[in-house]
């Protein structure tokens, strides 16, 4: 994975991804037994299993875009943005990533349980090489933003869910990134915090910032992003304007959930206690 700070850069496109694939291996995640293990030795092959997380997933983010990446649960969403945030390497395919990137992934991940909100802040801005100066004069902004109270000088502990994600999409956006790579975190919190979050995104796109998004929201893919990716089984299904995208992710879905009803059969009615076989 290859990346650029250099801004000038931006005259072009933010990520470029091409024939990217991320494979786990399944060996270890089970028990083995010593007669298991003496014959993984005798044959390698025998004991290998593996799992694609994602394959062949090729697009590219320009500038100013705001992007959606939409699919059912499991269908690689959140292990594309920990690769395009260079948490995760690649197993094969290129990632080419040019400017600042802020990801706000999980809620909570970063945060030093044991520090204040106050000092996950200046600590945050060392991990993403802001200087210590420059970030002390960010940080009235960011606090202001989170609006967490008193909770600022608190350990991060003690924050709720809510607080958490305050206080990471303030940091995450306050850091002026060329690139922001966010993972559902625009649906935890009450209403006027999801509103000034959104408008946050917006203004971030309008300032020909790179934004991707991952989210099961449909009305906020429709309504704010200008482009939509599906992904599913790990594999790009379609890629274009949100409207057409999100209708076909959402047909395939009801078209799963009719599947698997059937497979399951019709359930037994309201006091009916279900017969079984033999």
């Amino acid at each position: 994975m290859s990346s650029s700070d250099d801004r000038s850069v931006w005259a072009g496109y933010g990520i470029e991804v091409r024939g990217l694939g991320v494979r786990y291996n399944l060996r270890f995640t089970r028990k083995t037994t010593v007669r298991q293990s003496f014959y993984k030795l005798l044959d390698p092959e025998s004991g290998s299993k593996h799992f694609w997380a994602l394959r062949e997933v090729s697009f590219r983010l320009d500038r100013g875009e705001s992007l959606a990446v939409i699919g059912p649960n499991g269908a690689g969403k959140s292990t594309l943005l920990q690769v395009l945030a260079g948490i995760i390497t690649p197993s094969e395919g290129s990632v080419d990533v040019h400017g600042r990137v802020s990801a706000l992934l999980t809620l909570g991940a970063g945060f030093d349980q044991e520090l204040t909100g106050r000092e996950n802040i200046l600590l945050a801005g060392a991990f993403l090489g802001i200087g210590h100066r420059d970030m002390r004069e960010r940080l009235p902004g960011i606090i202001e933003f989170a609006d967490i109270g008193q909770f600022i000088d608190s350990p991060i502990k003690t924050y709720s869910t809510g607080m958490r994600a305050r206080l990471g999409f303030s940091i995450a956006t306050a850091v002026d990134p060329d690139i922001l790579l966010i993972d559902e975190v625009l649906a935890t919190g009450d209403q006027a915090f999801r509103e000034k979050s959104q408008a946050r995104v917006l203004e971030l796109a309008a300032s020909a910032k790179g934004i991707v998004l991952v989210t099961h929201d449909m009305n906020w893919v429709t309504s704010f992003c200008n482009r939509a990716l599906l992904l599913e089984k790990g594999r790009i299904v379609a890629e274009g304007e949100p409207a057409p995208i999100v209708e076909l992710h959402l047909d395939h879905m009801a078209a799963a959930k009719a599947a698997s009803a059937a497979a399951t059969g019709p359930a037994a009615p309201a006091g009916v206690p279900a017969v079984r076989a033999g």
